[in-house]
């Protein structure tokens, strides 16, 4: 009897770009991935906290690099990655929320959110496949999305439009670039305490709201998305392609 070899979860000599990186989930998948050996670049548009970032992951003898980019300017991105080498995993990460009644939505935070979460992270996924796809290199691509793209939410009406929306593109694309041996899927987290949602946090009954939903009893936080990303870019998941890995503590199950 031969028993069966445990795919690797081993990222060395993979190099991978994860955007959004400079806070918050970006900076834990540029953590996980370094720590499993990918050569990571850190990219967003604060060049002073890539900077700190990196400084601090090199402490740990990371191989990383930062790169200044703003999913938001289209065709500077379509640049940026065509110039460089092309990246054997992508981890989207940056996004944006602008949460009102639907009623009340304005259409400066329409477009606002739309244009990051939706537009921008669509875009750049293209990119980085064309890429790999020019240079006839397999590749995972990640995008980070959410529990609220496959259910709804109060007062999050663009924000569940925009992340919906990211969940179709990634299954169309999984579904093109499947014979090319790159995969394409998404995380999707409940809310995890970061930078961007304290503020929903700090207010009691949206809390308690939140607690009441997550089965497992407790809020995220960013190393409960370490795994998950690690797995995705990783050899563990190569077969897993236009799917949505769901960290919601149980959420959508209700």
């Amino acid at each position: 009897m031969q028993l069966p070899t445990m795919p690797s979860f081993s990222l060395k000599g993979r190099s991978a770009l994860v955007v959004g990186a400079s806070s918050g989930i970006g900076t834990a998948c540029a953590v996980a991935l370094a720590e499993h050996g990918a050569k990571v670049t850190v990219a967003a548009r604060r060049k002073e906290k890539l900077e700190i970032l990196v400084d601090q992951m090199k402490k740990r003898n990371y191989e990383v690099q930062n790169l200044v980019l703003d999913i938001n300017n289209v065709e500077e991105t379509k640049e940026i990655i065509s110039c460089h080498s092309p990246y054997d995993i992508l981890v989207n990460s940056a996004g944006i929320a602008k949460h009102s009644a639907s009623k009340d939505t304005v259409l400066e935070d329409y477009d606002i959110v739309m244009n990051t979460n939706l537009r921008g992270a669509y875009f750049l996924t293209q990119s980085v496949s064309k890429k790999l796809i020019s240079s006839k290199k397999a590749g995972s691509l990640i995008n980070i999305s959410s529990q609220m793209g496959l259910v709804g939410g109060q007062e999050r009406a663009v924000y569940c439009a925009s992340k919906h929306a990211v969940e179709g593109f990634t299954k169309a694309m999984a579904i093109e670039l499947g014979v090319h041996n790159i995969r394409v899927n998404t995380i999707c987290p409940t809310f995890i305490l970061t930078e961007m949602t304290q503020k929903t946090f700090e207010v009691p009954e949206k809390r308690n709201w939140i607690e009441s939903k997550i089965k497992i009893g407790r809020i995220g936080n960013v190393e409960d998305i370490m795994g998950a990303v690690v797995y995705l870019a990783s050899d563990a998941s190569s077969l897993v392609t236009g799917s949505s890995l769901l960290v919601d503590g149980g959420w959508t199950a209700g």
